[in-house]
């Protein structure tokens, strides 16, 4: 508990160490957002070409090291240029781009390397010049009057090479200049902060603690089996919805301002050929397409035509003509282009209909208004209106007709959407990086990392070292979101350690239960073994040699299959109890000091069958105790032998349980080594001789081997309880 509050006062004080950074790094973002307004003022005021809108992007960038904040210093300075320069506004996504370049290179390279940091700023004025040249022309075209296409033009008539390579040159010896001279001031500010500061800006952007790179690619490790990661489906999410609704808004403006505008310029074109329908002389009609220009009223008739198209706004073509059942005949076609190709049809000249007038023909030739008709023809996409003529008998003589420029409407709507796309992309661009540091510094690395230890420790098992291990780790991640995430941290903490603490609990209460099992265990033993006169020490010295047995296996990878942790347990612990059977064997029988006859033996051997129903019986009065299991195996068949001559069952190889056959060596080794009543003790070498002459008759040759190999150890357990030997 004093480790956690340790951890949750350091964890408190690192916060508020990041707080007064995170606010540092507002008053950077401002302070970068001056800078660049200032100096693009003062260019703009003197006249000079070099725009320097882009110094505090560029040092807010190296310094603060944070995308988010790097490009919203790009962008809202393009947008406050566009009060004095209203260009700048079509750049700020140039300057967002190098911004996210900057924020690249520093935590990659830094500014240390003289050589990479010479090619990155290269990189970014060859960037900047083509990326400046494309959205120049792209918008304003080769009529520009700015200093820079004046040198450009008078550079290209000097060299004799196209308008927009000389155009992209002046830019590019002007980013160099102007980029050249922000990354120079950049360094020198970042060289004047120290490392510790710089990595402190940049740590400051997490809301928990900072993840090394390694800790970053580990869960990335960890993720590789998801789908779709939380960072990627919250980012994919806000930017495809504002994507969506920036198109659907956009489209909506564009199509509701284009039909505005239809709209003013059919009111416009109505109103103009209503004039000029009231400036012709019904009576004339005939006569002007007989006569023609010669006719003494036509030519005052077409220069009224003339001047109330010259104030009619948006109307391409103005004519008045007579509606045939072969088509139109032309009485006036006002010369409005400049285009030689496009003359005008001469009075009388007669015109079929065209597909889009074929509906109307039956209207016309009645002499009724007609609504307006789009058409696409050699004159281009035209809006067509007519207004009747009407002699003083309400006849329609003819009509006249007023063509608007769809072409014109929907070009200069193209260029205003390329305006729209080339100002949303800085903007759009901010909200993905936007995005991509909330999702990731909110929601996506706290429930990773909180998700990668909560699996770590599920999968740590008993160990209660791991376990405390995971807990720090889970307790160090210091999640402060301030929202539901932070919440569930606080709950998984609390979760871990109180799970912790209760797997500590049921440990130290089953080391307890198993204390006094064992207990137990040897008591019952020595109870046995009291009765015997002649095995002293015997269960001490025969568990001590089975340890070294099975030890020996499991090193050797002999019957990997069969020796686990467990089982070595359950074989050590269960070693006492291999002679139980004899308390089932009368004091004459078990004490008597010469040799048994044959009766007295078959009593003895019965110590095994005994022994395996004491313990029989103790397994089915308690339930799940593997190790009884083992126990009960060893006092049944540890007299078995390798050969299949032992007894009680005469088992022979690896069908004797493996816990038999290890008690079996240790058995007959005590046995040997030991004084009996009926022997003295014999000699180790004599011992041991008689062992090896037993492998593969009565033991197990793997037993025997890993015995033989762990002399040294034998004989100090011997040492301890056999001084004599």
């Amino acid at each position: 508990m004093e480790g956690g509050l340790s951890m949750q006062i350091a964890q408190k004080k690192v916060r508020q160490i990041y707080e007064s950074y995170h606010g540092i790094r507002i008053v950077l973002t401002v302070l970068g957002i001056a800078v660049n307004a200032i100096l693009a003022f003062a260019m703009n005021r003197l006249g000079l070409p070099l725009f320097l809108d882009s110094f505090g992007t560029i040092a807010v960038s190296a310094v603060s090291g944070i995308l988010f904040s790097g490009m919203l210093t790009a962008v809202a300075s393009s947008v406050i240029c566009s009060l004095f320069f209203s260009a700048s506004v079509y750049f700020s996504l140039s300057n967002a781009l190098i911004a996210m370049c900057t924020v690249w290179f520093v935590r990659r390279h830094s500014f240390k390397s003289v050589s990479k940091t010479l090619l990155f700023v290269l990189s970014v004025v060859v960037y900047s010049a083509l990326v400046n040249t494309a959205v120049q022309l792209a918008l304003f075209g080769e009529a520009q009057t700015s200093l820079a296409a004046q040198n450009a033009r008078s550079l290209s008539t000097a060299v004799s090479l196209p308008y927009p390579a000389t155009f992209c040159f002046v830019n590019f010896l002007m980013s160099l200049l102007d980029k050249g001279f922000a990354f120079v001031f950049s360094v020198i500010i970042a060289n004047c902060v120290s490392r510790e500061k710089l990595q402190a800006f940049q740590n400051a952007a997490w809301q928990q603690r900072p993840l090394t790179e390694t800790e970053i690619r580990s869960l990335k490790e960890w993720s590789r089996d998801i789908r779709l990661s939380l960072k990627t489906r919250h980012a994919s999410s806000l930017v495809i919805t504002s994507l969506v609704l920036i198109l659907i808004m956009g489209w909506s403006c564009v199509k509701l301002f284009f039909n505005n505008i239809k709209s003013e310029r059919t009111r416009s074109a109505y109103n103009c050929v209503q004039f000029a329908a009231s400036v012709i002389n019904p009576e004339s009609v005939d006569d002007f397409i007989t006569y023609g220009r010669s006719h003494p009223d036509y030519a005052s008739t077409e220069a009224l035509l003339y001047n109330i198209w010259k104030v009619s706004s948006g109307v391409k073509y103005l004519y008045a003509l007579r509606v045939e059942e072969n088509g139109c005949r032309f009485i006036f076609d006002l010369d409005t282009t400049d285009d030689a190709d496009d003359e005008p049809y001469e009075p009388g000249h007669l015109e079929p209909f065209t597909k889009e007038f074929e509906p109307e023909k039956p209207a016309l030739l009645s002499g009724n208004e007609i609504p307006p008709i789009e058409s696409n023809s050699l004159f281009g996409w035209l809006l067509t209106v007519y207004q009747p003529v009407r002699d003083s008998a309400g006849r329609c003589v003819c009509y006249v007709g007023a063509d608007i420029s769809l072409d014109y409407m929907a070009e200069y709507l193209g260029k205003l959407i390329l305006h729209i796309v080339v100002i949303m992309a800085g903007f759009f661009l901010l909200i993905i990086a936007y995005a991509v540091w909330t999702t990731g510094v909110y929601t996506a690395y706290p429930i990773s990392s909180m998700a990668a230890c909560v699996d770590s420790f599920a999968h740590t098992g008993e160990n209660q070292e791991k376990l405390d291990e995971n807990v720090q780790v889970i307790r160090s991640l210091g999640i402060h979101t301030g929202d539901e995430v932070e919440k569930l941290y606080k709950a998984i903490c609390r979760m871990t350690l109180n799970q912790a603490e209760q797997m500590r609990d049921i440990r130290r209460l089953s080391e307890s239960t198993l204390k006094m099992q064992d207990g137990l265990i040897i008591t019952m033993a020595d109870m046995v073994e009291n009765r015997d006169s002649d095995t002293g020490a015997h269960i001490q010295k025969t568990a001590a040699y089975v340890k070294i047995i099975v030890e020996g296996l499991q090193k050797k990878g002999y019957y990997a299959q069969k020796i686990t942790p467990k089982f070595m347990s359950d074989v050590v612990r269960s070693a006492p109890l291999h002679d139980v059977g004899k308390i089932n064997i009368s004091d004459g029988v078990l004490n008597k000091p010469g040799k048994l006859t044959d009766e007295e033996f078959a009593i003895m051997k019965t110590h095994t069958t005994a022994g395996k129903q004491i313990l029989e019986n103790a397994i089915s009065t308690v339930q799940g105790e593997n190790y009884l299991k083992e126990a009960r195996n060893m006092a049944a068949y540890h007299h078995e032998r390798w050969d299949g001559k032992g007894y009680p069952e005469g088992l022979h190889g690896e069908v004797i349980p493996l816990s038999a056959r290890i008690m079996a060596v240790a058995d007959v080794f005590d046995a040997l080594t030991s004084p009996r009543v009926y022997k003295p003790a014999f000699p180790l070498e004599k011992a041991l001789a008689i062992l090896q002459e037993g492998s593969g008759t009565q033991f197990d040759p793997k037993c025997i081997e890993v015995f033989m190999d762990a002399l040294p150890e034998v004989k100090t357990i011997l040492k301890k309880y056999n001084p004599q030997v």
